[in-house]
């Protein structure tokens, strides 16, 4: 599936190989929603945080943990547009391959903070796999979903095999209580529910739920809904749907409270991303 967006083109296969050209430099500030590798294949990635500044080059590769926000540069160096392989790792994939592998992965031991970003050295495991996926840069050939997921699962392990200490942050979810109010969440972000009635629904006590919630986000659980809703808005919109038909469906009261949460969320109206 491929989109534009403000002078980027993006394909998206299975939702796990994505590719991004540009043609002049752009930066965005990014919150990672997945665990995800991203290979530059030419141009410069630059990412920086609020503690750290690093660039990406051509044939270099960068982990990005999810729910960290950065601030991302895309560059063209002399003639050449900026390209990049993301290789994303959602929740869905990492479950079943803790699954298949959890008595191999050395989860034990005490849990650091996860890094905003690691920049991966040279090895062959990485670059093999990526070697692998620049052919549909430039082809019209579209890789099956198994193929997709046999890539997923060599990223996974290729990254392992660089830092196992990496397991913690790859495998959160083996707490129960993170898969239960993500899932929650995210089944339920569009209904009108007080944090006491979510608390509830998740087998917490008030107390319990705010302390577990600040371990899945920074932000506090209402805006986390507002943001989840507009995140799907915006995606749903960019797919053609309109705003009067699908704010009521995401959980805002009226259009005018929507178009102006939109507006200060993404700087721009829904009707003017759709145009």
């Amino acid at each position: 599936m491929a989109q534009t967006e403000k002078g980027a083109l993006k394909v998206n296969y299975s939702n796990v190989f994505l590719c991004f050209s540009f043609n002049n430099g752009q930066t965005c500030q990014h919150r990672v929603k997945d665990h995800t590798l991203v290979y530059v294949y030419s141009g410069e990635l630059l990412i920086e945080s609020e503690e750290n500044r690093q660039s990406i080059f051509s044939g270099e590769c960068v982990f990005l943990p999810r729910n960290h926000k950065v601030s991302i540069t895309r560059l063209s160096l002399a003639d050449e547009q900026f390209k990049a392989l993301f290789l994303v790792f959602d929740r869905k994939f990492l479950r079943r391959f803790y699954q298949e592998n959890e008595k191999r992965l050395p989860l034990d031991g005490e849990r650091e903070k996860a890094p905003d970003y690691v920049k991966l050295p040279d090895v062959m495991a990485i670059r093999s796999l990526f070697y692998s996926l620049v052919p549909f840069l430039e082809s019209s050939v579209v890789p099956t979903e198994e193929l997709m997921e046999l890539k997923q699962q060599e990223g996974l392990i290729a990254l392992l095999d660089i830092d196992r200490g990496l397991c913690a942050t790859l495998f959160d979810f083996i707490e129960p209580w993170k898969i239960d109010i993500l899932d929650f969440l995210n089944d339920n972000y569009m209904y009108e529910l007080s944090i006491s009635e979510i608390a509830l629904f998740t087998g917490r006590s008030l107390a319990a739920f705010k302390r577990d919630f600040r371990k899945i986000s920074s932000l506090p659980p209402q805006k986390w809904v507002m943001q989840k809703r507009l995140e799907v808005a915006r995606q749903q919109i960019e797919e053609g749907q309109r705003a009067s038909d699908i704010y009521l469906k995401l959980g805002f009261k009226s259009l005018s409270h929507f178009s102006t949460a939109f507006k200060k969320q993404y700087g721009c109206s829904p009707q003017q991303l759709s145009l």
